[in-house]
């Protein structure tokens, strides 16, 4: 028995191509996850076919990263499938787990995917670092503003931390965090001179 398995990262993607690949492979049933990311292996509809799985079946998916992100358990998983008897497949790479030659290309689409991974992750590293020497600011938009933090300071005379902070709108403990980043900047700033 074949059985597939589609998944989409988000809401807003649609898993209607995916289950069309499976569906013109034949497989008898198709599990799919929606709105989960491929970093977890606990998922509802991946559990549920990997319970569904019986030795001499298949479980197919239209491509490799469907199955999951992390290479050390992609590989985990697709061994603890051929211990039980369950063969691998993934159509967009032609895996088939069922022969030799299926089994090695598996390991090495994995092992590529986890490259390129690795590779996205050093590039936007040295993109926030090239960008941070410029001095643009990297990361979520600051809570509060630098006036806003002064303000925070003044009240903060008079007035609770918690008072403060519902003032605007936050919480007491980014009230701390916003204005300790404050400090730490002005403080680099007179450090540099300025």
């Amino acid at each position: 028995m074949k059985i597939g398995y589609a998944r989409v990262s988000t809401d807003e993607q649609c898993v209607d191509l995916q289950i069309a690949a499976l569906e013109a492979v034949r497989c008898d049933c198709i599990f799919k996850d929606e709105g989960i990311s491929g970093t977890r292996f606990s998922r509802p509809g991946l559990d549920s076919a990997l319970k569904t799985l019986k030795k001499g079946d298949t479980l197919v998916v239209w491509r490799l990263d469907r199955l999951g992100r992390s290479l050390s358990k992609l590989v985990e998983l697709v061994d603890e499938l051929g211990r039980q008897g369950v063969q691998f497949a993934s159509l967009t790479e032609s895996i088939d787990t069922s022969s030799s030659g299926g089994t090695l290309l598996f390991h090495i689409m994995a092992a590529l995917a986890q490259f390129e991974r690795t590779l996205i992750g050093e590039r936007t590293r040295a993109g926030m670092h090239a960008a941070r020497a410029r001095g643009k600011h990297v990361g979520r938009k600051r809570t509060l503003t630098e006036e806003q933090c002064v303000e925070a300071l003044e009240l903060l005379c008079s007035n609770p931390t918690a008072h403060v902070a519902e003032r605007f709108n936050i919480h007491p403990r980014t009230l701390q965090r916003s204005l300790r980043r404050m400090s730490d900047t002005l403080s680099e700033a007179g450090e540099a001179g300025f």
